[in-house]
């Protein structure tokens, strides 16, 4: 009784890949190397999925492309296991043959060619008739190879395990010197013994035309070859027979060792690198194409010959046209541009290969990485782009070493590399967010790439040889410094990029992002324009940042909206008012503060720096009668907190100055609140405003509410410069504050600012808090021996009869 041999489960429509010249059989493993970009799609396909695709043999024809009757009915649906790109064009791909299908319809031909396939189902003899017969077709090809066909023992230890009729058959036909239209008709034979028949009388023929020539050998003792010469020259001919069946001659090969030596020769190497690449082309020379180290070897000389050893881009040495390239591109970041100037002035009167090494630091959104691109622009460079956020492995800096499976050079060559250029500019962004782990820390290799007396000698793992990226000009790019180690922020020279103004940002945004927005979202050719008053409502009101980015994406989303209405054929607005911007984005998002309507006891107002620019902030001072308890509320930082507690200690060492009773300092609970509850605030900057609070608080006199200030307070009184003077003077000015009290170490920082950022304000430098509190409350007794800004005697008395403070004047 026959029986019906299963082979599983498989989804019906598989690719289809034609193959010339060459016959896969089922429970066979072998090597296809493919060229053409539909079959070189269709290997890349079905990696990752279930890893199934047809192979059938294409008759002779058409070379370009396959019509439907030259592919045979009867082919082997094959497992791809692995498929690897080569540099030369085409993938390397290993196919595990399952077992026998036939094609029953074509589906599709694009992007690469489909089936529909139906396994064929293998009658099986009882054993006992059929053991006997695969045992003497074994026995015959070990004849075979005897007589000089060799192959490797773990085929032979698959064919000596085979005890299936139709497995044994497939197993042995892939060694027959058959030609391909032989072999198809050999897998298109359904019964197993049938097949295993013909698989004998070829294997007989093979022995018969063999023996002649083993009888010669032996006629001539001295021209007959060893046993072990005798496998040598069987192993040769089969490796010949193979690369005739795939296509890869030997001339080939030895045409490729020739490109490599020409190429070795004109690549500019350094000594060392010719070095080693001469001997690793020696090594190549010996190994096998088939073999996976000839793969590993042969990228290796690739990636070596590939890098830009002598290869420069000449620079543009013109600092005027420079200049224009920079600032057409960005507004103001004069620092920058300035940095970038000097250097093309010194390389265009003393020829040097080294490139600086900077570090753009500042809040997002200004421009940074835009920056890098402008520069490699104005400077006639390859520009390169290097993201170091979430970098933890150092392998991606300094790459794998070659003992490791897969191993590639590090970023820094790869890139270099794919630039084509040794001098380009390259860009290390987010260079302050590298991580570290287990593999190493990114921050340590970026070390040897960051330092000019080491990196003429850079050593990448991959590589093993010295690279010169002396001549690279790298910008790192970062929010903040102190993430970055000190080691790495030594070796860069860190340009800090403030945020803009809000008169900066309102001219970018008329210069830049407009026109930009409006190109991006197809309303280039339509006369819309935004007025200066409606650029100035989207920066207060609906941005908050220091950058530009949240502003071009609310232009851009103005923008949309205008779009949508020309499509709809409604009327086209051609000029964008605040009210316009209002209808379209909906209520403002954001408030700044403003200066009190009218002149309060106990509030002060103090200046802040923010990351999005500058604010006002109150110091609110309360108290009530207790046991000299403070209290402070506002989400105030611990360094806030201290400059309080010193504000109020200067005030009980001076109380008799100030004519503030000692009994009433040690008899009152105090509170200091800081309004934006939510909002967390800290630095050293609020203590003159504290001291100004508390004096006003306990003498009773109020403070100006057109009077803003800023200074780090000791306890003696003196006053300490601080840091943002721009963003604190800019945001008093929006506030509608006309006068600020700095510190008097401070006036330096005003020769760099523009004029319209002090315009119409008058600025009090004061070295001692004394002086802060003279010109922030609204009048001053005659008693603190000084003019009095109001001329009103006062007199401060603690009453018994009522809680709190009373204020008495005559």
């Amino acid at each position: 009784m026959k029986s019906f041999k299963s082979v599983g489960n498989f989804p019906s429509v598989v690719p289809i890949l034609p193959l010339r010249d060459m016959v896969v059989f089922p429970n066979v493993m072998i090597p296809l190397f493919l060229k053409g970009s539909r079959v070189v799609k269709l290997a890349e396909s079905v990696v990752g999925g279930e890893n199934l695709v047809g192979l059938f043999y294409q008759k002779a024809g058409n070379r370009v492309g396959p019509t439907p009757e030259e592919i045979s009915m009867v082919g082997t649906l094959a497992r791809i296991q692995q498929v690897v790109r080569l540099e030369s064009g085409g993938v390397k791909a290993i196919a595990d043959g399952i077992c026998r299908v036939r094609l029953m319809r074509q589906i599709q031909h694009e992007p690469y060619l489909t089936g529909e396939v139906c396994p064929i189902e293998e009658e099986c003899e009882p054993q006992e008739l059929t053991e006997t017969f695969v045992r003497s077709v074994a026995t015959l090809f070990k004849v075979t190879l005897s007589l000089g066909r060799p192959m490797s023992d773990q085929s032979m230890a698959m064919i000596e395990r085979a005890e299936d009729p139709g497995k044994l058959a497939d197993l042995i036909a892939v060694y027959l010197s058959l030609k391909a239209d032989a072999k198809q008709s050999l897998l298109e034979i359904e019964d197993p013994v049938a097949r295993l028949k013909k698989v004998f009388f070829h294997l007989h023929a093979d022995a018969m035309n063999l023996r002649p020539k083993l009888k010669i050998a032996g006629e001539n003792p001295q021209a007959a070859p060893s046993p072990r010469r005798q496998k040598e020259i069987g192993l040769r001919r089969q490796m010949h027979s193979i690369q005739k069946d795939l296509g890869a001659q030997e001339e080939d090969h030895n045409s490729e060792i020739k490109e490599f030596q020409e190429k070795i020769r004109g690549s500019g190497m350094s000594d060392d690198a010719v070095e080693v690449a001469t001997r690793e082309l020696q090594r190549l020379e010996r190994i096998p194409p088939h073999s996976p180290e000839y793969i590993v070897s042969r990228t290796y000389l690739e990636v070596l010959i590939g890098l830009p050893w002598s290869v420069k881009t000449e620079d543009r040495l013109d600092v005027s046209q420079a200049q224009i390239v920079l600032d057409n591109d960005h507004y103001n970041l004069s620092q920058v541009k300035d940095r970038i100037l000097e250097f093309l002035a010194v390389h265009s009167l003393r020829d040097t290969n080294k490139g600086p090494i900077l570090c753009l630091q500042g809040p997002p959104g200004v421009g940074k990485t835009s920056l890098g691109r402008s520069i490699a622009r104005a400077l006639g460079r390859k520009f390169i782009r290097m993201s170091l956020g979430g970098v933890r492995d150092e392998a991606e800096i300094r790459g794998h070493r070659r003992t490791y499976i897969g191993a590639m050079p590090g970023r820094i060559i790869q890139e270099i590399r794919r630039a084509g250029t040794r001098n380009p500019v390259f860009m290390l962004d987010e260079v302050d967010k590298i991580g570290q782990d287990f593999r190493g820390d990114p921050a340590c290799a970026l070390l040897e790439v960051l330092d000019p007396e080491q990196n003429s000698a850079f050593s990448d793992h991959y590589l093993d040889v010295p690279f010169d990226l002396s001549s690279v000009m790298f910008i790192a790019t970062a929010n903040q410094l102190d993430p970055i180690p000190a080691p790495l922020r030594d070796r860069m020279e860190v340009i800090r990029i403030p945020g803009y103004t809000e008169e900066e940002k309102e001219t970018i945004a008329d210069l830049f992002l407009v026109s930009k927005s409006m190109e991006e979202n197809g309303i280039a050719d339509y006369p819309v324009k935004f007025t200066p008053e409606s650029l100035r409502l989207l920066i207060r009101a609906y941005t908050r940042e220091a950058g530009v980015r949240n502003l071009e994406r609310e232009i851009g989303s103005i923008c949309r909206k205008i779009a949508r209405e020309v499509t709809q054929n409604r009327p086209v607005r051609e000029e964008i008012l605040p009210e316009t911007v209002e209808e379209l984005l909906g209520p403002p998002r954001y408030f700044y503060e403003l200066a009190e309507e009218c002149n309060q006891i106990g509030i002060g107002t103090g200046l802040a720096w923010t990351e999005t620019g500058g604010d006002i902030i109150f110091i609110e001072v309360t108290g009530f009668k207790g046991g000299k308890e403070l209290t402070m509320t506002g989400s105030l930082g611990e360094i806030m907190q201290e400059s309080a507690k010193a504000a109020l200690s200067y005030l009980k060492n001076t109380c008799n100055i100030y004519g503030i009773d000692q009994e009433l300092l040690s008899q009152t609970d105090l509170h200091i609140h800081v309004p934006a509850g939510a909002i967390p605030k800290d630095g050293p900057s609020a203590g003159i405003t504290i001291a100004v609070a508390l004096a006003s608080f306990f003498t009773g006199i109020p403070v100006r509410r057109d009077v803003a200030m800023t200074g780090e307070l000791t306890l003696r009184g003196r006053v300490l410069p601080i840091g943002g003077v721009k963003e604190k003077l800019l945001a008093a000015r929006r506030a509608q504050v006309r006068e600020v009290i700095l510190p008097n170490k401070n006036q330096s920082s005003l020769r760099d600012l523009p004029d319209y950022v002090t315009e119409g304000m008058t600025i009090h430098f004061v070295s001692d808090v004394g002086e802060a509190i003279r010109i922030a409350l609204e009048w001053v007794p005659d008693s603190w021996g000084c003019s009095a800004v109001h001329d009103q005697p006062y007199l401060p008395l603690f009453s018994n009869e009522q809680p709190g403070y009373a204020l008495k004047t005559r």
